[in-house]
């Protein structure tokens, strides 16, 4: 009785690692990261910011990857305010960093928004939210265009 549940069980854990290599052969993808690349790192593990914590910037950066250190962890050269903070990240609290076209010329940045939008007229009519029976709770303003 004993072999067969020995061999039972022995049979299912085969079973499930068979299944779980299959899952994860199906969606892992090997991080690219060169040396030299521009990427950004996650600010989860940093708790010498300044401010509070949910106003905080997601990613620091852009930084410059110096080493690889095997498959799964980089040593970058962090200039900003977490620079004290040791220099080796997992790959997975970093990802690439994409210059975009105001970086890449910064005379070209995009027009403020236009005036129509951002003036407010004099006697704005305001939005509300009914909150029971003849009560009513200014929300904001609109731009009254009749």
């Amino acid at each position: 009785m004993w072999k067969g549940a020995c061999d039972t069980a022995s049979k299912c854990i085969a079973e499930t690692k068979e299944y779980n290599k299959k899952r994860w052969d199906k969606k892992h993808m090997e991080p690219d990261f060169k040396q030299g690349d521009q990427e950004l790192v996650s600010t989860i593990i940093f708790n010498n910011l300044k401010g509070p914590k949910k106003m905080r910037d997601s990613f620091v950066g852009p930084s410059t990857i110096i080493n690889l250190i095997g498959k799964n962890a980089v040593e970058v050269k962090i200039t900003e305010e977490p620079s004290r903070k040791h220099p080796v990240f997992p790959v997975s609290l970093v990802k690439p960093y994409f210059q975009t076209e105001e970086d890449k010329s910064p005379s070209r940045r995009r027009s403020p928004t236009s005036p129509e939008i951002a003036e407010l007229e004099d006697s704005p009519r305001p939005v509300s939210k009914s909150s029971g029976p003849g009560r009513s709770d200014l929300m904001g303003r609109i731009k009254d265009n009749t």
